[in-house]
């Protein structure tokens, strides 16, 4: 996720001999450009670059390594091209008018990290980082994520962040989630505007998302956005109790 200099490249060896321990059968790196080759070498695959990710200058690889062919293989590919031309055909639209009295967006504090694990536990059967546990969020929004949700006459009812990183001053926009009874209102498109205004007060250059690539939802409010497509990680994040492939975006500032 953070690759340390130091560490390569004997970290391409290390990586591929702690998988195969472990029974692993997909290895995920996200690298600096310049530090491809030996990945390459070893047998990675790139599955989509960001250009600019590192302080607006060198750009990023989003690397794949698979142990196992038929986890290189995506189930419903008809689907994920569908999205995916969905989301470019609607990028020039615009979103649904999000204008009622009784929604409130605001930045999320330590104060709201129950209201906040329920609701991800509400709408996630599964997620790749332990947002049901308060703890973690709070810990989280101590160091480098910034939160923004969404309350209903007081109901949290949606949530979404920004994972920065002012080494590189990019910023990861991620943890998306509406209660279902208030999707379709526009609200991932109304809270990412929010939070990029704030990222972008902080000074981040690059921001950059990991969707599901089978949501129509989410790659929609990235095309709109302004927000191009990067490639796709074939079956890569295990979220809402299964394994899917997630489609990467990303915008300069």
């Amino acid at each position: 996720m953070n690759l340390a200099p130091e560490d390569y490249p004997d970290i391409v060896q290390n990586l591929e001999r702690l998988a195969k321990k472990e029974g692993y059968t997909k290895i995920f790196a996200k690298i600096p450009e310049k530090y491809s080759g030996p990945f390459e070498q070893a047998g990675y695959i790139t599955e989509a670059y960001v250009p600019g990710l590192f302080r607006g200058g060198e750009g990023a690889g989003f690397l794949g390594y698979y142990l196992d062919g038929k986890r290189q293989k995506p189930e419903n590919r008809s689907l994920l091209c569908k999205v995916l031309a969905t989301a470019r055909s609607k990028a020039k639209t615009r979103p649904r008018d999000y204008s009622s009295q009784h929604y409130r967006i605001s930045r999320m504090g330590v104060s709201d990290a129950d209201d906040m694990a329920k609701l991800y536990s509400l709408v996630f059967d599964s997620y790749p980082f332990p947002v049901f546990d308060p703890g973690y969020l709070k810990k989280t929004m101590q160091k480098n994520v910034l939160y923004f949700g969404v309350r209903y006459e007081g109901e949290l009812v949606g949530l979404a962040s920004a994972e920065t990183d002012m080494n590189s001053l990019s910023a990861e926009m991620s943890d998306f989630a509406t209660l279902p009874s208030h999707r379709g209102k526009g609200m991932a498109g109304i809270l990412l505007d929010q939070i990029s205004r704030k990222t972008g007060e902080m000074g981040i250059i690059t921001l950059f998302s990991i969707a599901r690539a089978a949501s129509f939802g989410m790659n929609i409010t990235f095309a709109r956005a302004g927000y191009e497509f990067a490639g796709t990680l074939v079956n890569n994040t295990h979220i809402a109790g299964r394994m899917e492939s997630m489609n990467v975006w990303y915008k300069p500032c």
